[in-house]
C-alpha cells in the first residue's frame, strides 16, 4: 500500500486527528496540574501528601490495563464517582483524555518535584525572608528556575500519553470512528492483517518520539 495513500485515508486521518486533540487537552492538564502537584509534594509530609504521591506514582509501577480497570470501576456509571456525573466519562473523548492524563502525569510531576527539592529550595527561603507570599515565590522565583525540568517533564508526559494503550483501551473502549486513537489503531491494523498500515502508523509515532528525543537532548545540552 503506497505511503501517501495510507496517510490520506479516512481510517488513518481519523485516529491521528483524535490523538492530536487528546494530546492537546491532556498536555494542557499536565502543565497546569502536574506543576502544581509537584510543588504540593515538596511540602511537609502528611498522610494526604503521601496518599497523593502514591496515587501519582502508581501508573509507573502498576500495569496499565489494571490501572484502566480500576479507573473504569471508579468512573463508570455505577462507580463511586461516575454515579454522580451526568455525562459518561468512559467510552468517550473524556475517557481518552483521562487515560492520557493519568498515564503521563508521573513523568510530569516527578521531574518538577525533584527540581524543586534541589537548589530551588534555597531560593524559596530567600524569597520568603524578603516578604514574598507563597504564590509570589512559586510564580516569580521557583517556576522560572525549574523551567527546563518543566519542559522536559512535559515532553516525556506527552510521549507516554501518545503510546498509551492499556488505560486508553479500558476507558475509551476502542470504538472505531470515536475512540480509536493512533496507538489503538496500530493494534487494530495488526489484528486485521493490515501490516502496511500498521507500519505507517508506527512510523508516525516514531517520528513524534524522535522529535521528543531531539528536544530533550537540546534541553540537556543548554
Amino acid at each position: 500500500m503506497p505511503l501517501l495513500q495510507t496517510l490520506t485515508e479516512a481510517q488513518t486521518l481519523g485516529p491521528v486527528w483524535l490523538t492530536v486533540r487528546v494530546l492537546a487537552v491532556a498536555g494542557a492538564l499536565h502543565l497546569a496540574v502536574g506543576v502544581l502537584l509537584g510543588y504540593y509534594l515538596t511540602g511537609r509530609k502528611t498522610w494526604l501528601r503521601s496518599l497523593v504521591d502514591f496515587l501519582v506514582t502508581l501508573p509507573l509501577v502498576f500495569p496499565p490495563i489494571a490501572t484502566g480497570f480500576a479507573l473504569l470501576l471508579l468512573l463508570g456509571r455505577n462507580g463511586p464517582v461516575g454515579v454522580y456525573i451526568t455525562d459518561s466519562l468512559v467510552f468517550s473523548f473524556s475517557g481518552l483524555v483521562i487515560a492520557s492524563f493519568v498515564a503521563g502525569l508521573p513523568l510530569m510531576v516527578k521531574p518538577v518535584e525533584a527540581a524543586l527539592r534541589g537548589g530551588a529550595v534555597q531560593l524559596a527561603e530567600v524569597s520568603r525572608v524578603l516578604g514574598k507570599t507563597e504564590w509570589q515565590t512559586f510564580w516569580l522565583v521557583l517556576l522560572p528556575n525549574i523551567r527546563r525540568s518543566v519542559i522536559s517533564g512535559w515532553f516525556l508526559a506527552l510521549g507516554r500519553s501518545l503510546g498509551e494503550v492499556g488505560i486508553t483501551l479500558m476507558l475509551g473502549g476502542n470504538i472505531i470512528g470515536r475512540t480509536n486513537t493512533l496507538s489503538l489503531e496500530i493494534y487494530n491494523a495488526v489484528f486485521s492483517g493490515e501490516f502496511d498500515r500498521a507500519l505507517v502508523l508506527s512510523c508516525l509515532i516514531g517520528m513524534f518520539s524522535l522529535a521528543i528525543y531531539l528536544v530533550l537532548k537540546r534541553i540537556s545540552a543548554v
